[in-house]
């Protein structure tokens, strides 16, 4: 009686525990690649305003919020301020020019992952090259800095999905949207960059990851 008795117990306990493990959202979280393309919308606004200091971009964004990401600099490239997801839309990212949308996916590996349209603030994506510098402005004033040294371009067999299947523009290596999702936003602390690549009239055809490391102090 003893053994049957020991048995249930076991059992119970291992139910209880994989029924708090898939009660949490993460075991149900689908890995995505969001889409960063799409047809214009009356959100979307170009930008005006020209370059300005990484000093005097980093005083403008100050608000006293040591954790909270506020923008992302790229001398003679960029100067984003940066928005949050709302809750539970992974796939968000905004349309408002002059604006980078920090992905919470991402963020939840340790990788620091910004988003944004190809025919807004991600167009400026393209110009960056393997060792260009990219700074991190937080509300506190602190800066991080980061180098690229990876720029990856795949295109999305499913433009218009977020979970679509990708063919690496390199190597031909055909992976899943969680694939994906691991080779960029996962691993080592580093930034990442995503927008979409367009490709005749389809604007959603692929998708452009910049990679940056931390540059230690």
């Amino acid at each position: 009686m003893g053994f049957f008795y020991n048995l249930k117990k076991n059992i119970i306990t291992i139910t209880a525990a994989f029924t708090l493990f898939a009660s949490s959202p993460a075991f149900f979280a689908q890995q995505i690649i969001p889409v960063t393309a799409s047809a214009i919308t009356a959100e979307a606004k170009p930008s005006a305003t020209g370059m300005i200091s990484l000093s005097e971009f980093s005083d403008a964004l100050k608000d006293g919020k040591a954790k909270s990401i506020k923008g992302i600099y790229a001398p003679d490239v960029f100067s984003l301020r940066v928005l949050q997801q709302p809750s539970g839309k992974p796939g968000f990212v905004s349309s408002v020019d002059g604006t980078a949308t920090q992905f919470g996916m991402a963020n939840s590996n340790n990788v620091t992952g910004m988003l944004a349209h190809n025919f807004s603030a991600g167009r400026h994506f393209f110009n960056l090259a393997i060792d260009n510098v990219v700074d991190v402005v937080y509300g506190d004033g602190t800066i991080k800095e980061y180098k690229i040294t990876q720029i990856k371009r795949y295109q999305a067999l499913s433009p218009k999905s977020s979970s679509s299947n990708f063919l690496d523009l390199d190597t031909s290596e055909k992976l899943t949207a969680a694939g994906l999702f691991s080779k960029v936003y996962t691993g080592k602390h580093h930034l990442t960059l995503q927008t979409c690549i367009q490709e005749g009239t389809e604007d959603s055809w692929g998708r452009l990851f910049i990679i940056a490391e931390p540059v230690e102090a």
